[in-house]
């Protein structure tokens, strides 16, 4: 069952996917793991497939019920969403920077998840093209 953090993030992390005009499937792949990860019964993870048919922006989610443990794991799959396709562009890193502020963290804050995010997402990337 997901708590209104987890919903948060599931709903921020399609937000983001949606900040090129569109959601591609790997975008929406993440989003299905999460889904997976945080044991989303069937009705949620179909509220959070219908909340994502729609054009989102980061200003249609509420953070206020997240945790640091929330911001934290969101702020990790947002760096691995904007490397999905094997880099990372200066539009994704300003949507970065904007969704750290939403998040209400500092840049100073978000730079050791940033960049122990980035390491992960290069390590995965590389394994799963082998």
């Amino acid at each position: 069952m997901l708590d209104e953090g987890k919903k948060c993030s599931l709903k921020l992390l399609v937000a983001l996917a949606w900040a090129d005009g569109r959601v591609d499937e790997e975008e929406m792949e993440v989003v299905e793991a999460m889904l997976d990860a945080y044991g989303a019964d069937g009705d949620e993870a179909q509220e959070i497939r219908d909340w994502a048919r729609e054009k989102r922006s980061l200003d249609d989610v509420e953070v206020s019920s997240m945790d640091m443990n929330d911001l934290t794991a969101v702020l990790q799959h947002a760096v691995l969403l904007t490397y999905i396709d094997g880099e990372q562009s200066e539009t994704e890193i300003e949507l970065l920077k904007k969704f750290i502020a939403k998040l209400g963290l500092t840049m100073e804050e978000a730079e050791p998840i940033l960049m122990a995010a980035e390491h992960f997402t290069k390590q995965l990337l590389t394994e799963l093209k082998s």
